[in-house]
């Protein structure tokens, strides 16, 4: 017993706000004594560690390893933050970083591609999502924390770094040496593709993406009235909860958003849409695919919910939980898995994703058999201890298979846009059967309102 107080004094002096309140809950709980033992194991394995180890072992960085260890056998999306890596996730929501523009998982304890993000380094590469990241300069990325692999992939502008990827059907790796850049906070763009019929691409959610979404609708706008526009979250691994409430705020005036709902009675929470904003009535087609995931489902869940725009693509990746940013003594930080998310009709998305209404494949079907083939992408419940999906909060309908579209040359080499729009709807397949059918739904739109 004396090892154990001994050990734990020590752990109370290096993450004291951790263990206080820690200690609080324990004192309020049933099995506090059982809690009481297997720390004594904990503290006597760490005794044990330290007096017989081949070398000599720094205690802090033990015992942080062990609560890493602890946080990532919850799920995947938890974990503990050193204060450096604190300020690097704070840099993330608020300004620009220097690196190579990927979002990361562990998937089966192996460093993973979720998606590139569009025009950065990574991207421009050829990194896809789904590669498995086996090395990083040389070192394996076996047992390395997602953190760890964030803090070696980042650095200085214009400095390389060497990653050694493994993709499915590729019996060999693959070396890419990227030049680190400058990840811009710009996550907006926008551009018409034909008279009335604009695009907008969000790549990822940040502090100002709501601010840079109403002025790219307004370019759109200054361009002619607009008949209506796609919504392309396709590779948007998500980002800050509030500001892709606000992104679907801009075109609902009324009605649930979202939804949290924990363990604690401050977890549970709803946000609504608000009226007064600029009203926006153009029909709107979603894309989304596997890379689409966390604050990007909230958003495709939301407009497909109150029926405000019709969901094109594949299947969404399944992020479906909240995580709280929980600051630590000293400056480190806890990121924790606190709440799950439900759509406005009350579905749970967690481990199974947004189902779009039209299932539309990467590339046409006469073309799957060619060497490029659809990236197969990995999604939540393919990760090793990811969290069940939890039901729904009110009875919902089954939704029906979604139709297939698999028409090819679906846009007119009649209609006069310019060469790089016609080059990009026709390299697109996802993107160039959006367009036929929002210009569809702009008529039927028309119809209606003649009636």
């Amino acid at each position: 017993m004396t090892t154990f107080k001994k050990v734990l004094h020590i752990t109370l002096l290096i993450l004291p706000l951790f263990f206080a309140s820690s200690l609080q809950a324990l004192e309020s709980s049933d099995d506090t004594q059982e809690t009481y033992k297997s720390l004594e194991v904990f503290a006597n394995v760490l005794s044990i560690v330290q007096q017989n180890y081949v070398d000599d072992i720094d205690t802090q960085e033990t015992i942080e390893g062990a609560i890493k260890g602890m946080l990532t056998s919850l799920d995947p999306h938890s974990s503990f933050l050193k204060p450096d890596d604190f300020k690097e996730l704070q840099v993330e929501t608020t300004g620009a970083f220097s690196g190579i523009g990927i979002e990361i998982t562990l998937k089966d304890t192996m460093l993973t591609v979720v998606s590139p993000i569009e025009d950065t380094p990574a991207f421009k590469a050829g990194i896809q999502a789904g590669d498995r990241i086996i090395k990083i300069e040389g070192v394996s990325t076996k047992d390395m924390s997602l953190v760890e692999a964030v803090k070696t992939l980042r650095g200085q502008k214009g400095s390389e770094v060497t990653i050694s990827i493994l993709r499915e059907g590729w019996t060999d790796l693959q070396e890419f040496t990227i030049i680190r850049d400058v990840i811009p906070i710009h996550s907006v763009r926008s551009s018409v593709l034909e008279t009335g019929y604009g695009y907008i691409r969000i790549t990822n959610f940040q502090r100002n993406t709501s601010r840079d979404l109403q002025n790219g609708l307004e370019d759109l706008a200054k361009e002619g009235t607009l008949k209506g526009v796609i919504l392309d979250l396709r590779n948007n691994p998500g980002g800050l909860l509030d500001s892709s409430v606000k992104i679907a705020d801009i075109f609902l005036d009324e009605g649930i958003i979202v939804s949290t709902k924990g363990r604690l009675q401050d977890q549970n929470m709803e946000f609504s849409a608000h009226s007064g904003g600029p009203e926006y009535d153009f029909p709107i087609v979603i894309l989304i695919n596997g890379g689409t995931a966390s604050a990007s489902e909230i958003v495709a869940g939301a407009l497909q919910d109150h029926k405000r725009g019709l969901i094109l693509g594949t299947q969404s990746f399944g992020k479906g939980s909240v995580q709280t940013i929980i600051p630590m003594a000293d400056g480190a930080g806890l990121r924790l898995t606190t709440a799950r998310y439900f759509t406005p009709n009350g579905t749970s998305i967690q481990a199974t994703g947004i189902t779009p209404d039209v299932l539309v494949p990467k590339i046409a079907a006469a073309e799957e058999d060619t060497p490029e083939g659809p990236v197969e992408f990995f999604r939540e419940k393919d990760l090793r201890y990811h969290l069940e999906n939890g039901g729904n909060l009110q009875p919902a309908d089954e939704k029906p298979q979604p139709p297939t579209i698999d028409e090819s040359n679906l846009i007119s080499d009649k209609v006069t846009i310019e060469e790089e729009t016609k080059e990009k709807l026709k390299n697109d397949y996802q993107l160039n059967t959006a367009l036929l059918v929002l210009k569809s739904l702009n008529v039927l739109s028309g119809q209606n309102t003649a009636k």
